[in-house]
């Protein structure tokens, strides 16, 4: 029963998306029936398949190993911190991003990210004949995050059309950042992090072209060189990246911190007229419907609805410390689309990071079209990490 619920969650969400499409009656089916059909295999082969679960434990192997390596650096400055009988959060998570920033930034200083990240979205436009710029992106988000990834574009986007613009400023709502995937994977289950990342990025060109579809003339359907700074000497580089690692480890701890006070301010307020009276509850009834999609009990659904809804109004830092406690409670389908669901930088916040790097980048007309449709962008983040979590949840049971 919980699978054909889960089956039927699929069918759903991809029917809303059309039904709330900008222009249905351009919506590429034959484009996005492969991308979907890419991602249930993407996901099977992730979790069913030896091969591709070797690879999953593989990858989560490598994540331990560098976060391990970055432990020695923390005790050197701080040994009490890391020779503790339980680490905190920001030691255990925020901490090791001193290191794993910069360990990419060097791989994008020497050019080994771009053109790995160019390779793979060079092939996934093949695969699925969608633009190469937008399938390259796509790819681009999932490791640089939208405040790298839309900047170092700068270029390619001043030359697009606004339809296009708003097409990458959508799909940008599902971004991660690779230097923080590590982070995750102290919290939630790595497994299911690193299967909802590749399928994160299949299902945003999906949902994105359903809501927003533009179609590419072949002479507009090339890549232009990325934009870049003028090199500066690689220890100076270093010095940067290592001193942004630091910015970015207190805007976390920072943005963890005030929006966890304020939820509980608002809790407190609430509970002055009722008991059951909570902002959890308020996004738990509102999300409910979509998450019994996902093959849930009705227990579970409200439970998993109250992650999804704070997720969507604060961050994914927030729930994923507070599910962190409780995680190994839950079924493992309830971990899975859970953890699928999360992993993405799709709340309201990310908006205004969007639209703020968008401004100095694209003409007027172009702004205010992404300004003017935020909800789309919201939407855009929304249906592709439920999307992510129900093709996930068919596979884990």
């Amino acid at each position: 029963m919980y699978l054909i619920l889960n089956l039927l969650g699929v069918v759903i969400f991809l029917a809303l998306g059309i039904f709330l499409s900008r222009d249905r009656k351009s919506i590429n089916f034959k484009s996005i029936a492969t991308l979907i059909i890419l991602n249930f295999f993407v996901a099977w082969f992730l979790l069913q398949f030896p091969v591709g679960r070797a690879i999953v434990e593989f990858l989560a192997g490598g994540f331990v190993w560098i976060l391990n390596i970055s432990f020695k650096g923390i005790a050197f400055a701080f040994p009490d911190w890391v020779n503790a009988p339980q680490m905190n959060f920001f030691t255990s998570v925020l901490m090791p991003l001193l290191m794993i920033i910069p360990l990419f930034d060097i791989l994008t200083y020497f050019g080994i990210l771009p053109m790995f990240l160019h390779a793979v979205g060079k092939c996934l436009a093949f695969i699925t004949r969608q633009p190469k710029f937008e399938s390259v992106f796509a790819i681009e988000m999932m490791f640089l995050g939208a405040s790298s990834a839309i900047p170092i574009s700068r270029i390619q986007l001043s030359k697009m059309n606004s339809a296009r613009n708003l097409t990458i400023a959508m799909m940008s709502m599902n971004c991660v950042s690779a230097a923080v995937v590590g982070a995750y994977t102290q919290i939630m289950p790595p497994e299911f992090i690193l299967t909802a990342i590749p399928l994160n990025v299949i299902n945003s060109l999906a949902i994105v072209n359903i809501l927003n579809p533009v179609k590419v003339l072949p002479e507009e359907d090339n890549i232009e060189k990325m934009s870049v700074e003028s090199r500066e000497s690689f220890f100076a580089f270093l010095n940067a990246s290592i001193v942004n690692a630091g910015r970015i480890i207190l805007l976390i701890c920072a943005m963890v911190i005030g929006f966890v006070s304020l939820v509980a301010l608002i809790d407190e307020i609430l509970l002055n007229f009722s008991s059951l009276l909570t902002l959890e509850n308020i996004l738990g009834v509102i999300m409910f419907p979509f998450a019994w999609l996902l093959g849930l009990s009705v227990d579970e659904a409200f439970t998993v609805a109250k992650y999804m809804g704070t997720k969507i109004v604060t961050n994914e830092f927030v729930v994923m410390l507070q599910a962190q406690p409780h995680i190994a409670e839950y079924s493992k389908h309830m971990q899975a689309v859970l953890t699928a669901f999360v992993t993405s930088f799709a709340n309201f916040g990310t908006i205004g990071i969007i639209t703020g790097v968008y401004r100095d980048i694209v003409d007027k007309k172009t702004f205010e079209l992404i300004t003017g449709n935020a909800k789309y962008l919201m939407l855009a983040g929304i249906l592709t990490s439920l999307l992510s979590a129900a093709i996930i949840g068919i596979f884990v049971w």
